[in-house]
């Protein structure tokens, strides 16, 4: 600890620590970074007192925090704790009396308890306050000598809780639960949102034996059953799971070569053997697929990513969307796809309800459900937390509106996609993959126009986009004698007999009916082939073609060759982002289209030529550098001017 109080590196030999809170400042060389990247840990220390939380942990907590967030950088938390410390003044304890309401029946009870004159006189001054009885003094409260037994203890845990939620939202935020984790230590990591949990490492805000106690009876019998992954892997509250401490520890490093060395840099790119220009071979087909496929691959289809680098996330929560991380010719990505196959949302029956059961809902494929919303939004924030460019394979025919699902907040969890997408600050790509689709609702939540300039669509010739499918704008807007006009034009048959029933008597009945019955039977023999003529007429409104003439995609992009499109756009958008903010930086005056604009006129060639404008960025970086020091000068020295024209004026 500085000389200020604030938290500053410092040595000593392991395990002399008198705290049960450690932290490191770690130095470590990774693929990304191999001249090294700094990365606080904060861990508790189990064997102090279990781990529980005193005065002096949440204080070292709370400094190394703010140390982290003050220099950005990522913050980690090994969690392994009892929850907020309890204590009692233990020294009191063999000294103060009783004074019953009967010496001879102590069963009906006592008035207050009471120290000796001699012994009050013997605490340290502060210890209680009492009051003066004909037997001593009556204790009206105890304090203590000792900081850290009580109340005070919760309002160090509220202050880490108001830390980490901080934390979260300024710098890359992950927690490690490797035991249990109770009360403060539960919302600690839920509060940093990134958990990776191990098996035998349950977060809970009660013991089992604690709640055995308020139900009268025996009803947990572990706290697995409270807290562990078979409920917090299912509820989203939990990432990721591993079986022990080394798959943790990887599973830690695995995230941070996604996350940049600190807020604000570029993305942690790394060099990628498998080639940015081979085709995407893992083609989605128009029945039902495992998503995950189409970005991982397979050993002889690879997909969309670089081999080896998809991982998913939130795997166990909101399973109509396939939430992850991979890496596109080495430059890391957020990514979101839709299942389309159908999944079961579990819900576990209360062993405190004697009346519950498990309860197994079906969830359709290319539908956004009350979790997966959620979900979808929550996976936005975290990526723009980690500073991410995001991949949203858009497929979704649109959301669940059945009762369920609207008692289920579904219309609030879908607004929160918009929210979230609205305060991305780095590049989103939706792309609708082959023969996927964008209908209603859905397309709405994730439309660029939400934020116009981080967020761009693009589509495979043989996606779709509308408001309704095909099957039911025909029900709607080509109905069955809509059908039948079309019959009527184009059919001969029905050609002839309209010609002969118009020339039949009006007068006379048979030969008319004869030929009405011809009609609908003709009618009746064409109605299969018309219906697909009109969903096919439909279908041909929601092509890409129609998208990219009225604006809505600004291109169609070919999935074979998706890959080395997007990581020319990616690379483009993150040098070309990182130069708009330092002009913006620069002058105040400036905002992106204005940046944007300035570096656009020192390039002579094809802006929207993404291999060209990265190329420039690479060979005039020196002339880039000179001109935002050139804009920099300029802007001081306008304010300067401004200052002095207000001071003259005073």
């Amino acid at each position: 600890e500085g000389e200020d109080g604030s938290m500053s590196p410092g040595f000593r030999p392991i395990g002399t620590n008198k705290d049960g809170m450690v932290a490191w400042l770690v130095n470590m060389k990774t693929p990304e970074y191999p001249a090294g990247r700094e990365v606080v840990f904060i861990a508790n220390d189990v064997t102090v007192q279990s781990g529980s939380f005193g005065v002096t942990e949440d204080d070292l907590y709370f400094k190394a925090s703010q140390f982290a967030r003050e220099r950005g950088l990522p913050r980690v938390y090994i969690a392994c704790n009892a929850g907020a410390r309890i204590g009692l003044v233990d020294e009191l304890k063999p000294k103060f009396q009783v004074k019953f309401i009967d010496d001879a029946s102590p069963t009906k009870g006592f008035e207050y308890l009471y120290l000796s004159d001699a012994d009050y006189g013997s605490l340290p001054e502060g210890t209680v306050n009492a009051h003066k009885v004909d037997e001593g003094w009556a204790i009206d409260d105890i304090i203590g000598t000792n900081h850290g037994i009580g109340v005070e203890n919760l309002r160090g845990s509220g202050m880490i809780a108001g830390e980490t939620s901080k934390a979260y939202d300024e710098i890359f935020t992950l927690s490690y639960v490797t035991g249990r984790s109770v009360g403060i230590g539960a919302y600690l990591v839920r509060l940093g949102q990134r958990i990776i949990q191990m098996k035998q490492g349950p977060m809970i805000l009660t013991g089992y034996s604690a709640l055995n106690k308020l139900l009268g009876r025996e009803v947990y019998t572990s706290q697995d059953q409270l807290g562990g992954p078979q409920i917090m892997f299912p509820n989203g509250v939990t990432h990721e799971v591993v079986d022990d401490d080394q798959a943790g520890a990887a599973s830690i490093l695995k995230w941070l070569s996604f996350v940049p060395k600190v807020v604000g840099a570029v993305p942690a790119c790394r060099d990628c053997a498998d080639p940015v220009d081979r085709d995407v071979v893992f083609r989605p087909t128009p029945t039902p697929y495992d998503p995950r496929l189409m970005l991982s691959g397979t050993p002889d289809e690879p997909g969309f990513f670089d081999e080896g680098s998809y991982k998913e996330y939130l795997a166990g929560w909101g399973k109509s969307v396939v939430v992850g991380r991979g890496r596109l010719g080495g430059i890391p990505m957020g990514s979101i796809a839709v299942e389309t196959r159908l999944v079961e949302q579990v819900v576990p029956a209360d062993p405190a309800d004697p009346n519950s059961r498990e309860a197994i809902l079906p969830q359709a494929g290319q539908v956004l459900f009350p979790d997966s919303s959620y979900k979808t939004a929550q996976a936005i924030r975290d990526f723009s937390k980690e500073g991410l460019p995001v991949m949203i394979f858009a497929n979704w025919r649109g959301f669940s509106g059945g009762s369920r699902d609207m008692a289920g907040e579904i219309l609030k969890f879908g607004a929160m996609i918009v929210d979230a997408l609205r305060e991305y600050e780095h590049p989103v790509y939706i792309y609708l993959p082959p023969h996927g689709e964008l209908r209603g609702g859905s397309w709405v939540v994730v439309d660029p126009t939400i934020n116009e300039e981080k967020m761009s669509m693009y589509a495979d010739p043989d996606s779709r986009g509308g408001i309704l499918e095909p099957a039911g704008i025909i029900e709607v807007k080509f109905r069955p004698q809509d059908q039948n006009k079309v019959m009527h034009r184009l059919d001969q048959q029905l050609q002839l007999l309209d010609e002969e029933l118009e020339g039949v008597d009006d007068f006379d009945d048979s030969p008319k009916l004869a030929i009405t019955e011809q009609i609908s039977a003709r009618e009746g023999e064409l109605k299969g082939v018309y219906t697909q003529i009109a969903t096919e007429f439909a279908d041909l409104h929601d092509k890409t073609g129609r998208m990219k003439a009225k604006g809505v995609i600004k291109a169609a992009v070919p999935w074979a060759r998706s890959r080395e499109f997007f990581f020319y756009l990616a690379q483009r958008r993150i040098l070309e982002d990182d130069y708009v903010a330092r002009l913006k930086d620069s002058d105040e005056s400036l905002d992106s289209t204005a940046a944007s604009a300035s570096l656009k006129s020192m390039f002579s060639g094809d802006w929207e030529d993404d291999k060209a404008v990265i190329a420039f960025f690479k060979s005039d970086a020196s002339a880039i550098d000179a001109k935002i020091t050139e804009v920099k000068k300029s802007a001081v020295k306008s304010k300067i001017e401004a200052l002095q024209n207000e001071l003259q004026g005073l």
